[in-house]
């Protein structure tokens, strides 16, 4: 799966899904650290990628904003890493990336919830 990590995603997340075999790109490295949140959106949508973050305002743009694109919302800290990365592998194994290319996904420790997004096509 192909992923466009947010600034406050957690370097050890990244590793932990490259360490999968995944496609991780964090915004850094493409020079978008101080993009908009909506950019930011956009651009993983165009580049086919999952966004992932840790930033719940996220949710408003999906939902409210209606701008449609995968998004994982890691609900975690670092004493609950590990847990939740647990959680997120469970989740990566059980839906396919064109489901979570048309998600709004919050994944916490021991649990998610999957919502699919009204403007989006499988």
């Amino acid at each position: 799966m192909k992923f466009l990590l947010d600034h406050d995603v957690y370097a050890s997340t990244a590793r932990f899904l490259s360490d999968l075999g995944h496609d991780v790109v964090p915004v850094a490295k493409i020079g978008l650290s101080r993009a908009y949140d909506s950019d930011l959106l956009k651009i993983a949508d165009e580049q086919g990628r999952i966004f992932v973050t840790r930033d719940r305002d996220f949710g408003g743009l999906v939902f409210v904003q209606d701008l449609g694109a995968g998004v994982i919302y890691l609900r975690m800290l670092p004493s609950t890493q590990n847990v939740v990365h647990q959680e997120l592998a469970r989740v990566l194994k059980e839906h396919s990336e064109v489901e979570l290319m048309s998600a709004f996904v919050v994944v916490e420790p021991g649990r998610h919830r999957f919502r699919k997004l009204a403007n989006k096509k499988k």
